[in-house]
């Protein structure tokens, strides 16, 4: 049996209870280890195997899965942040399906929300957005041209950009063609482990901010007036609105 399992952002208590479980009960644990956090390993079995697949390609992380499975040991595979997203797992599956090998997939923590949290920071604020976009710009890995970042500015949403901060002066210009430049932009850089930084600005200003921290990889940028401290109040909350366990109080009193 194989599992696909995130590891979260970095910091190894964020993982969750499953995810540990299976990783401290399997015979091979595969991970990328330029981005996963090795603490996440220190309770592992004595004889499992551990295999830093940074440098190994898709055949060879393939091989060592086949190999396992066929001797009956249980392979997990952690991927950093949540599987589901930029973790090339689809082609894995694929390849896994053809052999008939059973899998299962463990969601973890995305660094998206690791970074909000640092933050302290709600996507979804009421009257300003209640759309988070999540996104990339186009580099070696290209992106449809619908999804460009120009597009996808115009809607003034709440948005988060993965793998990008190495072109953040390009980015910044992309986003200005909608959103103001005196919107909040902030990059968060290795959420939750122990290096983390972040850094709080405006389009205008957030390539050079970025710059002199000297961040170039492993960091997420946010933009967005979620950034701001101007909302209205949740009507979940609020005492003159009705649902399906509360009465709302009469207003008047």
């Amino acid at each position: 049996m194989l599992y696909f399992i995130g590891a979260g952002s970095g910091d190894p208590e964020l993982l969750t209870v499953k995810g540990k479980r299976i990783i401290d009960s399997s015979d091979v644990i595969i991970y990328t280890g330029s981005l996963v956090n090795k603490e996440l390993f220190t309770d592992i079995k004595e004889d499992a195997k551990l295999i830093n697949s940074a440098s190994l390609s898709l055949d060879e992380v393939l091989d060592i899965i086949f190999d396992s499975t066929a001797k009956g040991l249980s392979v997990a595979r952690v991927h950093t942040g949540d599987p589901s997203m930029y973790g090339a797992i689809r082609e894995q599956m694929v390849a896994l399906d053809k052999e008939g090998i059973e899998y299962e997939v463990i969601p973890g923590v995305s660094s998206v929300f690791a970074g909000a949290a640092a933050m302290k920071k709600e996507f979804t604020l009421p009257g300003v957005t209640q759309t988070l976009i999540l996104t990339r710009m186009a580099g070696r890995t290209p992106v449809p041209e619908a999804e460009s970042i120009e597009n996808l500015a115009k809607i003034q949403a709440s948005m988060a950009i993965f793998l990008s901060i190495a072109s953040i002066d390009e980015l910044a210009k992309k986003l200005m063609t909608s959103y103001p430049k005196d919107t909040p932009a902030a990059v968060v850089y290795k959420a939750s482990w122990p290096d983390q930084k972040i850094i709080v600005s405006t389009l205008e200003c957030i390539a050079d901010n970025v710059k002199e921290a000297d961040i170039n990889k492993t960091a997420l940028v946010y933009v967005g007036r979620f950034l701001a401290d101007e909302f209205e109040l949740s009507k979940l909350y609020d005492k003159h609105f009705s649902h399906e366990f509360r009465e709302a109080k009469d207003a008047r009193r």
